[in-house]
């Protein structure tokens, strides 16, 4: 059996993961990085992008993930973004139409604030996007 570590992934209003992972890897904000058994302690940012769990050295599971910041331990890895889901649960077509409204809805916005938000949202479901395919 290979060794493992606690792999934990947050979001605002629920834990996602809480299990044992041979290896993730991140969307780290200077690139990707995998994150296994007694890595060397480190802090860093998560980008938008897709998170992937191992085990026995096979991609078991891709989570989607929106900023946040990512913990590393030798023992643990905990990473609390913004947003998580699993890919295959994502509807493309539903991820289609999300970007289609936001598009639409920041060429009749007219406050500052709500066009950061959805020019952010229309990054993040661009990205979501990418990933599905």
């Amino acid at each position: 059996m290979a060794e493992t570590f606690q792999f934990e992934l947050v979001a605002p209003e629920e834990i996602i993961l809480s299990e044992a992972a041979e290896m993730v890897t991140v969307p780290g904000g200077d690139g990707d990085y995998g994150v296994l058994p007694r890595h060397a302690p480190m802090i860093t940012t998560v980008r938008t992008g897709v998170l992937s769990v191992y085990e026995q050295r096979r991609v078991r599971e891709r989570i989607f993930v929106a900023g946040g910041f990512a913990e590393v331990t030798p023992k643990r890895l905990t990473v609390l973004v913004e947003e998580a889901v699993n890919l295959e649960k994502v509807n493309r077509a539903d991820v289609e139409q999300s970007l289609k409204n936001a598009r639409d809805e920041l060429a009749d916005a007219a406050d500052a604030s709500n066009k950061m938000h959805l020019e952010r949202r229309i990054g993040i479901e661009t990205v979501k996007l990418k990933a599905l395919s």
